[in-house]
């Protein structure tokens, strides 16, 4: 929401949006498509506007905004915002919205459209037949239908690719830890227990996954070596989810028998880019979002969010504002930090993927409306881990759309806290907990249990938590795994409250703590588990 507009408020389009969405503008507001204007005379006529449309040529800096008192609101007719300074214009009130379904359906056609040109070669044959050729005996291809399909990341687009397949009768196995199994039963889909799953058992492989630095690379030589010899690769996500070199080496070696990729690490592509030289390679110019459908639905639906947010309704695809009266805002927002450090932290420490989450809020905190708390944990934990932008808007409706039950509770009398939130799953050993306060008038965030430990330990942008037993020197050797590596414990705690036998600590670190660090300690005698976490 923003706020109320004086009179008939001023729109500018600056680039090019589906006429069906500026006539939609022109019923509510003055509208100027001002596609020829440049940055630099945005930047002077900033303040003659109460909207802003672009597409994703203009960079709209801190430069820019750093003069406006007009500017509300600011649509982005596509996915992504990255040209867009978020940060400074929510310091300068002006909500940024997109519209990242629009090119759902594009994307998920083009993806199958890719796997298509693949099997049937039509590419390779159309350019033969450019030659004055006429080579049916070298065109051969393979029919789609009883082959399976590997979907990795079953996200908007991953499930429209799914449903396609499954009616063009292929069978589909997919992977996604973060989509129910009730969700996997529901649309008929094989749900994959691990990535290996998906590599031993697929002919063709896609991804629609978002690019972190978990993912980056993620099918390289090592996934290559786990899949079926001849298998067919789709990349119509993100660049840089397949090792591109490496997928060089699998076709070079057969492993793979075709690849289709729309997206790359580097975009444009270099003119030495080593797969322009494969004839098995189907390379397009990132179009997955360009369809006729895919653009009007862009304009019309940025146009909507433009009204919605000039007329002081809800904005649904806001990235920046939350939707919240002041007050409530006032009273939950100094919590919100704690609340996405508490969702975060409980997907990092989880054995195997989670379902149900209750978000319990105690103490003062719980007099206030907490449902922004709730949103908060609920984005943190969707944040990196499914395909679409995620923000305080459209957490709850992707959790949904992918199964996740979230349960609230409030309790005005904490035992031991002013104010307490507390976030509780279940993973493979049972129970999950992580629960935390705030101290000061600042507000610091403190975790008070982990696991199911009470614990007493202040977050930190890297951390690592180990399940021992409680037995003289274990602490000791952790300091020392981690010293002999050069990584330096900024401060640590432990809970001594034994469950089963065990207790936890849990250290604040100075840099990133490798996988096989943690390996190694778990191997010693006496150790259970070692997570990781970057919050």
């Amino acid at each position: 929401m923003v706020g109320e507009v004086a009179g008939r408020a001023k729109v500018l389009v600056k680039e090019r949006i589906s006429e069906a969405g500026v006539e939609l503008l022109r019923q509510h507001f003055d509208v100027d498509v001002r596609v020829d204007m440049t940055d630099s005379e945005l930047t002077e006529r900033i303040n003659d506007y109460d909207a802003l449309i672009i597409r994703s040529a203009t960079k709209v800096t801190a430069g820019m905004l750093e003069g406006s008192c007009r500017l509300k609101i600011i649509g982005r007719a596509g996915t992504g915002v990255d040209n867009v300074d978020v940060k400074a214009a929510t310091k300068k009130g002006i909500v940024v919205a997109n519209a990242p379904e629009s090119n759902s359906v594009a994307a998920a056609e083009h993806a199958l459209a890719l796997l298509m040109a693949q099997c049937r070669q039509i590419p390779q044959a159309y350019m033969s037949m450019k030659a004055g050729k006429w080579e049916r005996s070298k065109f051969g291809g393979v029919e789609l239908t009883g082959k399976t399909l590997g979907v990795i990341g079953l996200g908007r687009i991953g499930m429209l690719v799914a449903q396609r397949a499954k009616g063009l009768r292929m069978d589909v196995i997919a992977y996604d830890p973060y989509v129910s199994a009730e969700r996997f039963r529901e649309s008929g889909l094989e749900q994959a227990e691990t990535l290996d799953d998906v590599y031993a058992k697929s002919d063709f492989i896609t991804m629609h996954m978002p690019k972190t630095p978990e993912t980056a690379g993620m099918v390289g030589d090592a996934a290559f070596a786990k899949m079926k010899d001849g298998v067919r690769i789709v990349n119509a996500a993100r660049g840089g989810l397949v090792d591109e070199a490496a997928l060089a080496r699998a076709l070079d070696s057969g492993k793979v028998t075709s690849a289709g990729l729309d997206v790359y690490t580097q975009e444009p592509i270099p003119p030495d880019f080593p797969l322009l030289h494969y004839d098995n390679v189907v390379l397009t110019p990132h179009l997955g979002a360009s369809t006729e459908e895919a653009q009007d639905k862009a304009g019309t639906i940025i146009a909507e969010q433009v009204i919605a947010g000039l007329l002081n309704q809800f904005v649904s695809n806001a990235v920046n504002i939350p939707s919240v009266g002041p007050e409530a805002l006032e009273a939950v927002g100094p919590f919100l930090p704690l609340a996405e450090t508490l969702g975060k932290l409980i997907m990092a420490i989880a054995d195997g993927p989670l379902e149900d989450f209750t978000i319990r809020c105690e103490g003062q905190l719980a007099e206030h409306d907490t449902r922004l708390i709730t949103v908060a944990v609920v984005k943190a934990l969707l944040e990196g881990r499914v395909e679409e932008p995620v923000n305080y808007v459209n957490a709850p409706s992707i959790a949904e759309e992918r199964g996740l039950k979230i349960a609230e509770v409030k309790e005005k009398r904490s035992r031991d806290f002013t104010n307490l939130i507390t976030v509780v799953s279940k993973d493979r050993r049972g129970d999950l907990t992580a629960a935390g306060t705030t101290i000061g008038p600042k507000h610091k965030p403190r975790l008070v249990k982990i696991y199911r430990h009470d614990i007493d330990l202040e977050p930190a942008r890297h951390m690592a938590f180990f399940q021992y037993d409680d037995v003289p020197g274990m602490i000791g050797r952790v300091g020392t795994a981690l010293g002999d590596k050069g990584i330096n414990i900024a401060f640590m705690n432990v809970g001594r409250k034994k469950v089963e036998g065990r207790a936890v600590m849990g250290v604040a670190l100075d840099d990133p703590i490798p996988q096989e660090v943690l390996d190694d300690i778990v191997k010693q005698p006496g150790f259970y588990e070692a997570r990781a976490v970057e919050l």
